[in-house]
Parts: C-alpha cells; sequence; structure tokens
C-alpha cells in the first residue's frame, strides 16, 4: 500500500510517501510561507532535492502541487495508487488514546480539542480537510502526539492542584512526542529481543522530552499539559516555578500571553545562552570559549540528566537508555556529558562507539551498568504504519 504522512503546520506542510509494509520512502518533501508570500516548496526523490517557486495561497493550493508533484515524478499513476493518508497532530486532549480513522465523529471530538495546542491543532485541522476536499475516497487517519501517553496512571498524571481542575478543564500532563517515543521503543525492543524492557528515551532536539517506558506502558514523561514543561530546549524554558510568571508581568509590564510567549520562544538554549537556539551554534560557541554557550549546554545535559536519574528509581532500575531526535542523535558532546552527570548510576559511554552522528548505534562501554543506545526516530514511519494497520 501506499501510505502518505503529513505534517501540517500553520504555514507549512511536510509529507513522506511511504510503501507500506515494506516501509520503503518513495518521496517527501516539504512546503513553506503558505500563506504569508515568498512560498515555495522542496521535494526529495531518489536522493535528489527539487525546489519550487510557487503561489501557496493555502493549505488546498500545497496539497494541489503534492498531488501533481506525485503524479508527474510517476511515484503514482493516478489517485487509485493512493490508499490512506495518515496526519501527525500534536494534542489529542483527554479522549483520543490511540490512532483513528478520520470521519464526521472524529472532527466533532476533535474540535474539542483545539483549545489544548491552540497554535497546532488548528494548523492539523485545516490539512486535514484540504486533504479530505482533494482525496475523498481515501481514508484518512488521525495519529496523536499524546496518544502514547495515555497509557500514565491517575498517580502519574495529576498535577498537585484541585483535584475538579482535571474533571473540569482536564488539567493534566499529556506529554507530547509520543509517536517518536513509540517508535523508539519499538527498535530498541526489537534491537534486544525483548517486549519487556524498562526504557529511558531521550528525545532531545529543538523540543525534547524524555519518557520513562515499562514493557510498552508509559510511567512517566518530561512535558506536560503544554510542551512547554520538562527539560531545557531550544527556546523553551521547561521546567520553572510558576510564581515567576506574574513576577515577570509586574517587573516587565508584559501581559500573561507576553511571559508565556518569552518562556516558549525566547528562552532555553536562545535564552541562556543569547546566541541561537540551534544546538550546533551553541557548540561552535562552546568550542570559542563562549562562556554561556557553555553554560546553556550544562544547563541543558544537567535537565536532561535529572530526568535520567528520577527515571531510573521510577522504573526500579532501567534496562536501557536510549537517545534520539536532533540533538539526540546527532550532538557527541551533549550525550557524553549527560551520561557523565549520572556516572553515579554506573552508567559508562565509549568515546570511539559515541563518536557517531544519526546513526543507530550502541554507544556504552562495555563496563556500563546497563546499555546506552543511539536510535534515529522515524516519526512519519509510523504514521505510516499506524494508517496502514487502521485501513488494510
Amino acid at each position: 500500500m501506499k501510505i502518505l504522512s503529513v505534517n501540517a503546520g500553520s504555514s507549512s506542510l511536510k509529507f513522506t510517501l511511504f510503501e507500506v509494509p515494506e516501509n520503503k520512502e518513495l518521496i517527501s518533501g516539504i512546503f513553506e510561507k503558505i500563506g504569508i508570500g515568498n512560498s515555495f516548496y522542496t521535494i526529495k526523490l531518489n536522493g535528489e532535492k527539487i525546489r519550487r517557486e510557487v503561489d501557496l495561497k493555502d493549505h488546498s493550493v500545497a496539497v494541489k502541487y503534492l498531488i501533481e508533484e506525485l503524479i508527474g515524478n510517476k511515484v503514482i499513476d493516478s489517485l487509485d495508487d493512493l490508499d490512506g493518508v495518515g496526519h501527525r497532530i500534536v494534542h489529542g486532549g483527554p479522549n483520543f488514546s490511540e490512532s483513528m480513522i478520520i470521519n464526521d465523529e472524529f472532527l466533532k471530538e476533535f474540535n474539542n480539542c483545539i483549545e489544548f495546542a491552540p497554535l497546532h491543532n488548528p494548523a492539523h485541522l485545516t490539512g486535514i480537510h484540504a486533504f479530505m476536499d482533494a482525496l475523498p475516497n481515501v481514508p484518512q487517519v488521525g495519529v496523536f502526539d499524546t496518544a502514547f501517553h495515555q497509557s500514565m496512571k491517575e498517580e502519574e498524571y495529576l498535577y498537585g492542584v484541585p483535584y475538579e481542575w482535571n474533571e473540569k478543564y482536564g488539567v493534566r500532563r499529556y506529554g507530547a512526542h509520543g509517536t517518536s517515543h513509540r517508535y523508539v521503543y519499538k527498535t530498541i525492543s526489537e534491537v534486544m529481543g525483548r517486549d519487556d524492557l524498562k526504557v529511558i528515551n531521550c528525545h532531545i532536539g529543538n523540543g525534547s522530552s524524555l519518557c520513562a517506558i515499562d514493557s510498552g506502558r508509559v510511567l512517566h514523561t518530561s512535558m506536560g499539559f503544554t510542551p512547554l514543561a520538562g527539560v531545557i530546549m531550544g527556546t523553551r524554558s521547561g521546567d520553572v516555578d510558576p510564581s515567576i510568571i506574574p513576577f515577570i508581568m509586574k517587573k516587565e509590564n508584559k501581559t500573561c500571553e507576553q511571559v508565556l510567549d518569552d518562556l516558549n520562544k525566547k528562552s532555553g538554549l536562545l535564552g541562556i545562552s543569547g546566541v541561537s537556539s540551534d544546538s550546533r551554534d551553541i557548540e561552535d560557541g562552546m568550542a570559542k570559549g563562549d562562556e554561556r554557550c557553555i553554560l546553556a549546554n550544562e544547563l541543558l545535559c544537567r535537565s536532561v540528566a535529572n530526568y535520567i536519574a528520577m527515571y531510573n528509581n521510577l522504573l526500579g532500575g532501567a534496562d536501557v537508555i536510549t537517545f534520539t531526535a536532533g540533538l539526540g542523535e546527532k550532538s557527541i558532546i551533549t550525550r557524553q556529558r549527560v551520561i557523565e552527570l549520572v556516572a553515579s548510576l554506573g552508567l559508562k559511554i565509549d568515546e570511539e562507539r559515541n563518536n557517531v552522528r544519526g546513526e543507530q548505534r550502541l554507544i556504552s562501554a562495555d563496563d556500563s551498568s546497563m546499555p546506552i543506545y543511539v536510535v534515529p526516530t522515524n516519526e512519519e514511519l509510523m504514521i505510516a504504519s499506524d494508517t496502514y494497520e487502521l485501513i488494510k
């Protein structure tokens, strides 16, 4: 089957077409600056990149060009060759615990989830409608970043706030990156030949989250009610004392929304270093002796290490630690420093093995208390796999 995985943002549309169950990637691309001028798209096919500058006034136009590229490049002969479309959705609220076929009932229920991710879910909905209009006879599936974490128990997802906040408004820990955490757990289980693993997965990128997984069930994840919580990220603060918000509101005469914007977009590596949210720029600064870049990386590594230590305790001793996503897969010095900070657990990195970027590999020393792996994530393939399972 040919399954299209898509991720619609407010002004972008990413896609990858797979042949499933062979899991062969046929073509991928991204449409950028949709509806804001100077729009263009990039296609990756057979190892080559093609860029085209076009007027993308809305997502429906992007979908039109996407279909033309699929047919024009002979990836498909006609729309009849498309068997399904899987949509990445950031937040499913408390009611979506698994991927689902998109129909009228789905859309009605999903409308109740818009408020949980007002920056993302409306864009996902726009993408869903654009594909449903263009491909009315092709099954559509919603795959939620939060679904994997719905296996947490009440004592694991509740906050110490009035219980009625959860009952009335759904205030609780939801997490994110669930599709990535699920993919990495599935992959490392296959590598180690076990389906009962206790895994600490470190999804470290511009957005980061850690996840404690026991035999496929999530015990805890670092992101919370929103993706702002947890470890320090590219531009997000991670965990902070909530009293900081009204304090800064008074000091700088800002609204609550403005302070939250600062915490989401001007904090993290960017806020601490004053240089960039990109770890590559941070590492360049570190090499030049920039003290704030060194500090930014150290704070990030310490926040990750603290969660690893907590999750090892929560799991009663993990079986394996995995690193994934941008920094997790490519930042050699970040992985090295994180493991140094949890040396009390008996964890050790092999420097030669750790000298790897973007490849699946065991990176722990032979005398490490548990194995440590780099496992490149593939959320797009996970979306395609879920779509295949629901429509086949």
